[in-house]
């Protein structure tokens, strides 16, 4: 069987793997020029980095499995985590359980409440009678209103903005949650999360060596412009080269892990009801300014901002999980914001970005100063994060398409999980073996 697969990020690559093992002739197209998706890396000095801040957590299964079968399980570093939250100026650290008792800008009760709250969903198997609440709904609720207007709908905010934070599914915190509470082991266990040293660009260069010993090719910035199609059945690619050039390549079947809205791009005539559930999903732009700095920041390695008035959500300072001496003594800090694609702040570049950010950094560490920076990064996804609302499990589109031989995976198909790595090959070898068993 002969497979076209869109995309080189996890999910193709994992997909182009499996289909491998099967002994199915498979060829990769990506229009980057570098493999790994939202996991890739670039350069910074003589070491790599992700262009997305990347990690593991002890439940991420797949993906642990996958760097031992590529022959890189050596390079696995488990590390307790360090956490906190920035409120009013202050970080307050949440590195155990014990630490929420000590967040002073909620009184004790709604500390105590938002206590028993965390350890209600932690003990929540089941998710589904969650779906059909929002989180606004939920949290507030159960949390009480000040608790959830401190500590919950700043980070709902900040990561959702202002038009979509009140419609997002409490199915997807719960989601978003549990794969945080798994790493942190039984009682007052802190968190612990995993990294491959070398980064996860070695582990799909890894992979992609894995797919071409195979026998097997991924062709790296090349665009797909539409799935061949005959009777309702998938019959290849067309392919845009440079000057414009056209190419047909027949394939038995396809697995497009593009963003929903790019399918109908690709297949311009699907039946509407599987084209509503395509454009019914909106999505966030991931959008990060890294710094390069001669000195930490902070001591946190994941510091979430309680405070809309500062212009990011996230200061995820890597080098408080990964030693500065793996990047030349530097120290590594990204700030992360999710945007809407019309957002001002969007369309600037990484000087203007940095010069928006300069005066709230004060309020992470009152002694900065704009020397510390030795460089500075920008990097921005456009489709990084789906906004998935409440019952979204009705209006979430099915790999397999209405169209014989093609099937979609991508990141608003891992519900009730959010995007992240370990779904993306979970979801990628899923989609693999399906394709096998149908064709």
């Amino acid at each position: 069987m002969k497979v076209g697969v869109i995309g080189a990020g996890a999910a193709g690559l994992t997909a182009a793997y499996e289909l491998g093992k099967g002994n199915h002739d498979v060829t990769v197209y990506e229009t980057s020029s570098f493999i790994g998706g939202q996991a890739s890396t670039f350069q910074v000095g003589n070491t790599r980095l992700e262009r997305g801040y990347h990690h593991l957590f002890t439940s991420d299964k797949d993906i642990l499995k996958l760097i031992d079968e590529v022959g890189l399980g050596h390079q696995m570093r488990w590390i307790k985590s360090t956490v906190g939250t920035l409120y009013d100026s202050k970080i307050y650290d949440f590195v155990t359980p014990i630490d929420l008792l000590k967040f002073t800008p909620i009184s004790l009760i709604d500390r105590i409440r938002l206590g028993l709250l965390a350890l209600q969903l932690r003990r929540m198997k089941d998710w589904r009678p969650l779906e059909p609440f929002t989180a606004s709904q939920w949290l507030r609720r159960k949390a009480g209103k000040r608790a959830y207007e401190v500590f919950w709908e700043p980070m709902l905010r900040g990561k959702f903005g202002e038009d979509y934070f009140s419609e997002i599914g409490m199915a997807w915190v719960w989601g978003k949650l549990a794969t945080r509470f798994a790493s942190r082991g039984k009682g007052l266990s802190r968190e612990v999360l995993g990294y491959p040293i070398g980064s996860f660009g070695e582990i799909f260069d890894a992979l992609a060596e894995h797919i071409t010993a195979q026998g097997n090719n991924i062709n790296l910035s090349t665009t797909v412009s539409k799935i061949t199609t005959e009777n309702y059945r998938a019959t290849g690619l067309e392919i845009t080269q440079p000057r414009n050039h056209k190419s047909i390549h027949e394939f038995d079947a396809v697995i497009a892990t593009t963003p929903s809205y790019i399918l109908p791009r690709l297949i311009p005539d699907l039946p509407v009801d599987y084209l509503h559930k395509l454009t019914k999903t909106k999505y966030m732009a991931a959008v990060l300014v890294i710094l390069v700095l001669d000195r930490p920041l902070s001591n946190a390695y994941w510091l979430n901002v309680a405070d809309r008035s500062i212009p990011f959500v996230g200061v995820i300072e890597q080098t408080n999980l990964i030693p500065p001496e793996h990047y030349g003594g530097n120290h590594i800090v990204y700030l992360s914001n999710y945007l809407a694609t019309d957002h001002p702040l969007y369309d600037l570049d990484k000087d203007e970005l940095l010069a928006e950010y300069l005066p709230h950094l004060h309020k992470i560490n009152p002694a900065f100063e704009e020397k510390w920076i030795k460089e500075h990064y920008h990097h921005k996804v456009g489709a990084a994060q789906p906004i998935i609302g409440s019952n979204y499990s009705l209006h979430m589109p099915d790999h397999r398409t209405p169209v014989k031989g093609v099937y979609l995976a991508n990141t608003t198909q891992v519900y009730p999980e959010d995007r992240g790595t370990n779904y993306s090959v979970r979801m990628g070898k899923q989609v693999a073996h399906m394709t096998m068993e149908d064709l």
